[in-house]
């Protein structure tokens, strides 16, 4: 958009971002004559709103028109009208000008220092930066939300997770391997609590992980584990031998076997969310035995953070305010993980893969750092999808697995195993979830209690370069202290 008044005028352009959804925005403001131009949503950020003007140097005013309803930006500049009219603001410099960057398909990247003496911020507008005031998180604030939230999940029973129906899987243990991952498959679950008839008691549980793990073992030469054996080779035999290889990875040979990870109904969501996190585990199954000896238990429902996060946001929906670290940007609170930038400290990595990685790698790089997803990027670092490790089980179709050799398989064939026929590849609505820096925290936490959510992948927005990932375990150590 050009709204150049004067030949001789530079103008610049400038990226403005509305991240805060709606069906239909527009941007109106000096630089318009205050007429409505209508903003695009951001490819794979339906949420975000963008549009590119170019605006000629100095100090302007604009607004944001959501719905029909006029609407300020109220973390960046603003100024309040003797009418009581609020508009955010904008002092554009010819310095922030890079011809080299802008475009409409390319976002600029140039920051613009706003020097006016009521706002002494920095405003990057191609990603909706922090100012720096957000930044610091107030002590009192984040001590009285955790408490709050604490005393909520401590007054609350895994009881009250329970839904009014619902299928619950168990697997026998003496059930071979290779009926288990068709059934996790075809059930679309990614873990299944297992049952011991023998003992007449839950023993343990079956997970993706497993199934990396074997398509592993099958992938080693060296191996005593074949596709033959697979077919008669129970869950049993298979925990032992997952115990043995434990075992001998273990220096000391003392690894002992791991118990199962349960909760019941009566314990409180504290105890059920700090179980997960203190175990590792995604779920926890809700166990309730009729006997004081713990006989003939009863499966009632697999429990998960997911689930325990709703419960907090429904808790809140009607008093936010009574949360104070809320309305905090995700980019301005210590929370999950993120690309480091140049000159911070070394930290933890964000693990991401190119395409064209085989997936062997991908399965090894998932085992070994210990994290649950690894998005997808092209030489850009922009998102193009993510591989979670319940994505395994989709080898279970038609025995994939037993003609496939994994140096060789690509990650970008491996997704498409999971994807609809002639779907195309890139963003699966289903598993791509994203967001911004800018997000609030309460935003966020509403987007992973939605059903299926587990994970978050922090994009800029336009490019969708890959910042960070926050999973719904990150919100609840940050809640929870």
């Amino acid at each position: 958009m050009d709204y150049a008044r004067d030949g001789g005028t530079a103008l610049i352009p400038t990226r403005f971002v509305w991240p805060y959804g709606g069906r239909s925005v527009y941007l109106s403001g000096t630089f318009t004559g205050w007429s409505q131009w209508p903003m695009a949503p951001v490819e794979g950020c339906p949420t975000v709103f963008q549009t590119v003007c170019s605006v000629p140097p100095g100090y302007h005013q604009y607004k944001f028109i959501v719905d029909g309803e006029w609407r300020h930006d109220e973390n960046q500049p603003f100024v309040s009208g003797s009418l009581g009219t609020v508009n955010t603001v904008l002092l554009a410099r010819e310095s922030d000008y890079l011809p080299a960057v802008l475009s409409a398909q390319i976002p600029p990247s140039s920051n613009m220092d706003v020097d006016n003496q009521a706002f002494q911020r920095l405003v990057r507008v191609s990603d909706v930066a922090l100012p720096d005031d957000a930044s610091r998180i107030s002590q009192s604030d984040l001590d009285i939300s955790r408490h709050r939230i604490s005393a909520v999940l401590s007054t609350h029973s895994a009881y009250e997770l329970l839904p009014g129906s619902s299928k619950v899987i168990a697997l026998d243990v003496d059930l071979p391997v290779k009926q288990a991952f068709h059934i996790l498959h075809e059930q679309g679950i990614p873990m299944a609590p297992l049952w011991d008839f023998s003992r007449a008691q839950f023993v343990g549980v079956l997970s993706a992980l497993d199934f990396i793990l074997i398509m592993r073992e099958l992938g080693n030469h060296g191996s005593n584990l074949t596709e033959e054996e697979l077919e008669t080779h129970t869950i049993s035999a298979w925990k032992e031998a997952k115990s043995y290889l434990s075992r001998q990875a273990n220096e000391l040979g003392k690894s002992a076997p791991r118990q199962l990870v349960w909760s019941e109904p009566d314990n409180s969501l504290k105890d059920v969310a700090l179980e997960i996190l203190q175990n590792g585990v995604a779920t926890v199954p809700i166990i309730h035995s009729p006997a004081q000896d713990g006989s003939y238990p009863q499966l009632l429902y697999l429990a998960s953070l997911s689930e325990i996060l709703k419960h907090i946001c429904r808790y809140f929906k009607h008093s936010p305010e009574s949360l104070p670290i809320l309305q905090l940007p995700i980019g301005a609170i210590p929370l999950g993980t993120w690309v480091p930038k140049i000159g911070e400290p070394n930290r933890q990595p964000l693990a991401m893969l190119r395409p064209t990685a085989s997936l062997n790698a991908t399965l090894n790089l998932l085992v070994q750092a210990q994290v649950s997803a690894i998005p997808i990027v092209d030489d850009n670092d922009s998102l193009l999808d993510i591989y979670s490790r319940s994505d395994i089980t989709a080898l279970a179709k038609d025995k994939i697995y037993t003609h496939i050799n994994l140096e060789e398989m690509s990650i970008h064939q491996a997704l498409q195993l999971a994807e609809e026929p002639y779907a195309t590849y890139g963003l699966s609505s289903q598993k791509c979830h994203m967001c911004l820096r800018s997000d609030s925290l309460h935003e966020v936490m509403e987007r992973l209690s939605r059903p299926g959510v587990r994970r978050l992948v922090v994009v800029e927005a336009g490019s969708k370069r890959v910042e960070g990932i926050i999973s719904v375990g990150d919100i609840f150590k940050f809640l929870l202290g």
